[in-house]
């Protein structure tokens, strides 16, 4: 089983980019928190792919791409993009696989314009305000998914 996490604008900069809102974690340490975790719960069975830009054309180009390469499912942070990306809603619609939107922070207790995200509309699930939690609550969920269609 193949998974891609995505991680939009500026999530490169997370452990020093507000961290009274995101922590001191890094991008890094959530990615080697998710392999340890398909290490000791899911025997290695599971590969996942991570991939972090600030353009939204290169993700658009990474989503398309899970056709070609077999991907099972995607978790997706879009960051900003969350708010405005009409073209990332239509990319997750195209590719037909099951996604689930992760955010660190609580979405619908930030700034009024952030509540909003346009990109969830085609995902199967939001997971938003558990910190860096939230990746391994989506990657378990997605499994499960993943798992009831085979």
């Amino acid at each position: 089983m193949k998974i891609l996490i995505i991680n939009g604008p500026n999530l490169q900069l997370l452990g020093k980019r507000e961290v009274n809102i995101y922590g001191k974690v890094t991008l890094n340490d959530i990615g080697a928190n998710l392999k340890q975790v398909v290490y000791d719960k899911y025997n290695n069975e599971i590969i996942l792919d991570f991939y972090q830009s600030n353009h939204e054309g290169e993700i658009l180009d990474k989503i398309a791409d899970t056709i070609n390469n077999k991907t099972d499912g995607i978790i997706i942070n879009p960051a900003a993009y969350t708010h405005t990306s009409v073209a990332i809603l239509d990319a997750i619609k195209a590719v037909c696989i099951p996604v689930v939107e992760v955010h660190i922070s609580n979405i619908h207790s930030r700034e009024e314009f952030r509540s909003k995200s346009i990109t969830a509309a085609a995902c199967i699930g939001l997971i938003s305000g558990f910190g860096i939690h939230g990746y391994e609550l989506a990657l378990h969920a997605l499994i499960r998914i993943l798992r009831s269609k085979k």
